[in-house]
């Protein structure tokens, strides 16, 4: 158990650092509103992680093969990432915007994290990917794979903890408008995610293997 352990460590620590809508969201909200809101907003993305999880680990095989015969779901998904980011790169932002959090944007941004964590089905094809992979090698033991699995989510959480904490630092440089450039920023990288999922969608079939990208990932 401790070897899965070990081993579920990098993979933890890598995750946290994959290129996507959610890592600069949860930079943007930690540099602007703070320590607890860039947690709030990361519990929220771990949450749907999980949920990926338990869907991945109870319908791994027949769901992987779905989702491969079925690549209009990234058109959907691409398409409610790209009309975010047009409405995140549009929006007009007040110049006494107050952007200390109340009780009530905690919950807002804890479902913002959860959803657009969710609306990515590219997640859950990597989840349901690295499950077919990762579970033949701890022998598909329910124990071992909720350890493994288990860490890989603390250590990306707790490496997420280091980086709002570093973009909390910048909070004292951002300047009204250093803050609308920045979301302005999050909009196009939203925008470029979304095509890119859209992209996916109308791939042909045998560039579309889900399986093999994550097993190129792993290696």
């Amino acid at each position: 158990m401790i070897d899965d352990i070990q081993a579920a460590i990098p993979l933890g620590f890598l995750l946290s650092f994959m290129i996507g809508p959610v890592f600069f969201v949860l930079l943007e909200t930690s540099a602007i509103k703070g320590f607890r809101a860039g947690v709030v907003f990361d519990i929220g993305v771990i949450i749907a992680d999980i949920v990926f999880l338990v869907i991945a680990y109870f319908s791994s095989f027949q769901l992987l093969e779905n989702l491969s015969n079925q690549p209009g779901l990234f058109v959907f998904g691409g398409m409610i990432l790209l009309i975010y980011g047009i409405v995140i790169f549009v929006k007009k932002e007040s110049k006494k915007a107050n952007v200390k959090a109340s009780t009530g944007t905690y919950l807002n941004l804890a479902i913002k994290g959860f959803l657009l964590n969710f609306i990515n089905i590219g997640v859950l094809a990597f989840w349901l990917g690295l499950i077919v992979i990762v579970g033949p090698s701890l022998n598909n033991n329910p124990d071992r794979i909720v350890v493994f699995f288990s860490t890989v989510i603390m250590v990306y959480f707790l490496t997420d903890l280091l980086k709002i904490i570093l973009a909390k630092q910048l909070k004292r440089y951002l300047t009204q408008e250093r803050i609308v450039l920045i979301k302005k920023g999050l909009g196009v990288v939203i925008i470029v995610c979304g095509i890119v999922m859209i992209t996916k969608g109308f791939l042909p079939k045998e560039k579309f293997n889900i399986k093999d990208g994550i097993e190129r990932i792993s290696e």
